[in-house]
Parts: structure tokens; sequence; C-alpha cells
């Protein structure tokens, strides 16, 4: 009886253990590395050591398991012999139908449950431990290892190293993302984190100012010509040409064109001489080196051209800074309406608007890789260039072709489907 009793106590000793090894490995894996690297920062020797196991996650992970499975065996074959020597033959099948449901129970799930709910400040509390058994089971662990990867290689399966599964981008956006899905987060701040993550992804031809939109001067006009428009517009940089449009001399700035007229009079100045050299940049370069170069240059305005040379627009640091906190707008910016909220739900939109600005402005999520503005979307789905009245839907959403000006489209209505169809079927 004595024997059985204690045989017993054994048991549910192994069950916690395996308590253990659950939370361990449930709250090392998901405790927070941003939340532990901070803490380290602090002095926080716990939390140095979760680092240092998240850093070899594989052996960390194997360390436990290894505890886990031999915890498991171990608690299994003592209660196989306990029940053999009560019931006889039948007593493997009673212990597999006792014991199951009492390691799943509280040698898994409820340890995994309150492990995942407190992660950070269980991982504090178990790494100690875990780190000794670590460093106690490193040698069967990297056994272990060496065997799994040489196996998978046997079946064709390339073992990659040093690679992070789950990249720091996409880790960042996928945790931004859950918590605006949760309201801990709120969608201007969501929007704001997404832009900035965003820059390295995109190319400043994706948020240029067309060289259609672009105002520019020619500067063989008279320099009081050239004065009464510039101070008129509500730019203070504008590109000079000379002979055609695609041919930029310079960037005359508001500031510079101010003092030369204070010093020599509206018709004593050179239109040429007081404009700043133009700095001209591929459409190719991503948002985000372009940012740099405006930070290290301290420049606010480029032109963008093709491989080729052609003039295909202009990009700001504005207009980069506006694809993080969204639009910025002072006292000389002139409001564009592009996106007019329908009573129906439906939006009409302007064929030039951007799709990013449109999945800003009604939280949309329409696609932008392939187009950049909204009329590019729908004449790259529909592979031509619609008439008006004309319908498509794709990517969730409706489109209606309103007006169309030569080639260009020039105004859409779109509605999501699921909202066309709940108004079809009322």
């Amino acid at each position: 009886m004595t024997g059985l009793i204690i045989a017993g106590l054994v048991i549910v000793a192994l069950i916690l253990l395996n308590a253990f090894f659950s939370m361990a490995e449930t709250s090392l894996t998901a405790a927070s590395r941003a939340r532990m690297a901070s803490l380290e920062k602090e002095g926080d020797a716990a939390a140095k050591r979760v680092s240092d196991l998240q850093e070899d996650r594989e052996r960390m992970i194997g360390a436990v398991l290894l505890g886990a499975n031999f915890v498991t065996i171990a608690a299994s074959a003592i209660a196989s012999t306990i029940f053999s020597g009560l019931y006889g033959e039948a007593g493997p099948v009673i212990a597999t139908l006792a014991l199951t449901p009492l390691l799943l129970v509280f040698g898994e799930v409820m340890p995994k449950t309150f492990a995942i709910t407190n992660a950070d400040k269980l991982a504090r509390s178990v790494s100690l431990p875990v780190a000794w058994m670590v460093k106690i089971l490193a040698p069967i662990v990297a056994g272990v290892q060496i065997i799994v990867n040489q196996s998978l290689r046997l079946m064709g399966v390339k073992v990659a190293e040093g690679i992070d599964v789950l990249a720091a981008r996409a880790e960042i956006l996928g945790t931004v993302e859950l918590h605006a899905e949760e309201g801990a987060v709120e969608i201007n701040m969501r929007d704001r984190l997404r832009g900035a993550l965003d820059l390295s992804d995109l190319t400043i031809g994706d948020m240029m100012i067309h060289r259609k939109a672009i105002r520019m001067l020619n500067a063989d006009l008279p320099p009081r010509e050239i004065a009464a428009q510039a101070t008129a517009s509500a730019h203070t940089r504008i590109p000079l040409w000379r002979g055609e449009p695609e041919n930029i001399v310079g960037v005359l700035h508001a500031r510079d064109l101010l003092r030369a007229i204070s010093e020599k009079g509206r018709d004593g100045f050179s239109t040429v001489d007081v404009a700043r050299k133009p700095w001209f940049v591929p459409e190719t370069t991503s948002a985000e080196d372009q940012l740099a170069e405006f930070l290290r240059r301290r420049e606010h305005f480029a032109l963008v051209v093709d491989e080729y040379g052609a003039l295909m627009g202009l990009i700001t640091l504005e207009d980069i800074l506006e694809e993080i906190v969204g639009d910025i707008k002072d006292e000389h910016d002139v409001a564009v309406v592009g996106v007019r909220p329908q009573p129906d739900g439906s939006v009409n939109v302007d064929g030039v608007v951007p799709i990013r600005d449109l999945n800003r402005a009604m939280n949309w999520d329409l696609p932008d890789e392939e187009a950049v503005t909204v009329a590019g979307l729908v004449i790259h789905e529909a592979q031509a260039i619609p008439e008006p009245g004309q319908r498509f839907a794709f990517h969730g959403y409706r489109f209606q072709v309103l007006r169309r000006y030569r080639n260009q489209i020039t105004a859409l209505r779109i509605e999501r489907e699921e909202m066309a169809d709940a108004e079809g079927g009322a």
C-alpha cells in the first residue's frame, strides 16, 4: 500500500513537472522580445536570460521538449506498472485512459493557457532553471539537432541557418494590425506605423506628383512676369524650363526670388542666376532611401526621371512624410476634393486619387502593387480603357466608371461588394 502511495505521488510530481515544461516553452516563445530588450537595458538580469534563450530558440525548445518527453514517458511507465499489478493485462489500457486526461488538462492545456496570458512575467521567472537545463542538456540537444538536420537533408529538405522565420518588419506590422482590430491602437496611429514600415516597399514613383500636375515656368519669360507668376503661386519651389517643358534648367525658390527683387528690383535680376541647380532622382528609388537623402542633403525638393532621363514628376519631403502621418495641410494649401462619400455608402472618387490615399481615407484595402491611382487600378484589371457606365467587380469592391476624358478615367463610383449585395437583397 505504501508503495502505491509513493508511486502515485511520483506521478503527481511528474505531471507538475510536465506542467512546468509546458509553461516554460509557451512563455519563452510568446514573451515580447521588445519588452525583454527594454527591461534588459534597465539592468533586469532575468530579461537578459530570456533574450539569450530566445536568441537560440532551437536549443531552448529542444532542451524543454527533451525534459517534457522524459517526464511523460516516466509517468506512463510508472502508471502502467501500478495498474498492471492491480488489473493484470488490462492495466496498461486503464493506465492510458486514466493518465491521458490528467496530462492533457493539468500538464498541457492549463499551464499553457496560464503561460500565454502571463508570458512576459512567467518567462522571466522560469528563465533561470531553463537556462541551466539548456547548458546541462546541450550535448544531447546538439546530437538530436544533427540527426534531425541530416534526416531532413536525406529527404531533400534544405535546412537554412541563421534565418529568422519571423522577420522583424512583418512581426511588428502584424502586431500593429492585431491591436488595431482589438481596439488597443487607434486607426490613425495604425496608419502612421504602417506608413513608416511601408516606406521600404514604396518607390518615389508611387507617390510623386505627376508632371502633368507640376506648376512650371518658362525661364525665358521677362523677370517681371516670372516674379508675378511665382508670387501668385501657392508653391515655394517652381521648376524652370527652357525650350521645352522636359528641359528643366533650374528650380526657383520664393525666398531667393524675394531677395533678388529686394536687391535689384523686379526687372533687374536674372532668373537663371537666381534659380537653384535641379536635383534629379530616378523613379525607382525607394521612399525610405529618398527620405534619408533628403535629410542628408537638407533638401526638400527633387525632380523624378525615368531610366531614359525623361521627366516623370517631382517628389518633396512633405510627400514622403504624408505617407506616414497623413495629409499635411497649411494655410497655403488648396483643398483637393477627390474622395466624396455618398449617403448610400458608396464613394465617388476622382480617377487621379492615389489608391493609398483612398485606402487611408476609407479604411479600405485595395491593392496598390500594380497601379498608383484608382483609375490605373481599373485599367489594369479591365485590361482596357472602359467607357462611362461600365461596371467591374474585383478585390471585394464594385467599380462603375462615371466619366472619361479621352483616354483618361476621371471619375468612378466605388462600393464594397458586401454592401452592394445587402442593398440588392433588401
